[in-house]
């Protein structure tokens, strides 16, 4: 559910309702509409059961930062909802490409969806699919050294009683337009204004946000929920655990209870529109930013600059995958 929730981000999923939206062009089904009459039939099945995928990316440059990892994520969807859509990942790039030049956009917020499409009124789904593609668009800041983050301060995280679905109900892996699970995390918010939830699973460990992956340290090691739970494998957590590594720093993945959080040294959260937002308070309890943080924050600046603004090369870039 997170990263890139990200959402990605969001931080969430963008906000197309502003005026500066309504100058923008969305791709839908083939065509680059504007974001205003964009729309998709009431009949589609993303619009009706949730029965979609998507992928939250950035794009840094003018180009979508690790494509291949979200289009290997996004095949994994497709794969949980026996989804065979027939579209390269090529195919899906390009559209991508278009929707940005479309928009004189190199630094933007990115949002591909694939629906099953319109298959009439009935739950189970036809075999045969003519896919129906979506891709949203939203102007961000340049990214790398020096950028300013899109998000407004340090983040205020809350335990919420809303639990994460378990994998043999919904696999966490898979993406979809399903988000009420996020979104009734969100909305126990309402009660303390926290700027995010933390999950837990039906055992009472931590997974991850509505929209992001956790991260806090202890004993100065870098400790984050294992994708053994409920938790999605976030392409901004995976960059963010290979620069740990390249810089030694002990790396725990595993179970943990919402007191381990609380009682961290300092804690941070990831998602692909966020980065890395460093977190205040878990629970009225303070916990705020520290070393280890200010590190992996800069580090993931250094690699963005060099991967897409041709930056000084220093270390190596990390796992491709």
């Amino acid at each position: 559910m997170s990263d890139d929730s990200d959402d990605s981000d969001d931080g969430d999923d963008g906000d197309d309702g502003d005026d500066e939206s309504r100058s923008l062009r969305y791709y839908v089904d083939g065509e680059l509409v504007p974001a205003e009459s964009a729309s998709i039939p009431v009949t589609d099945r993303g619009f009706l059961y949730g029965d979609a995928a998507f992928e939250t990316l950035r794009a840094y440059g003018g180009e979508v930062f690790h494509w291949d990892a979200h289009a290997d994520r996004l095949a994994e969807t497709c794969d949980a909802l026996g989804m065979i859509h027939g579209l390269s990942d090529d195919d899906l790039r390009a559209r991508i490409d278009e929707t940005l030049a479309a928009n004189s956009l190199n630094e933007a917020y990115v949002r591909l969806s694939v629906t099953r499409g319109s298959q009439g009124g009935r739950l189970t789904p036809a075999e045969a699919v003519d896919p129906r593609v979506v891709v949203i668009v939203e102007p961000l800041a340049r990214g790398g050294r020096g950028s300013d983050p899109v998000w407004d301060g340090p983040a205020s995280v809350q335990t919420v009683k809303t639990r994460r679905i378990p994998d043999r109900s919904l696999p966490a892996r898979a993406k979809t337009h399903n988000y009420l699970n996020g979104i009734l995390a969100r909305v126990e918010l309402r009660v303390t204004g926290a700027d995010e939830a933390l999950m837990l699973d039906a055992d009472g460990y931590v997974t991850e946000g509505a929209t992001s992956n956790l991260f806090f340290v202890e004993d100065d090691a870098l400790c984050t929920p294992s994708l053994d739970g409920p938790v999605l494998p976030g392409i901004t957590r995976r960059v963010v655990l290979d620069l740990a590594r390249q810089e030694g720093i002990p790396i725990r993945e595993r179970r943990f209870t919402p007191d381990d959080v609380r009682g961290a040294n300092e804690a941070f959260l990831t998602n692909s529109t966020w980065e890395l937002r460093p977190v205040e308070t878990v629970d009225g309890i303070q916990v705020g930013d520290g070393p280890v943080t200010k590190l992996l924050s800069r580090l993931y600046d250094d690699y963005v600059e060099r991967r897409h603004y041709g930056g000084a090369s220093g270390d190596s870039d990390g796992d491709e995958n």
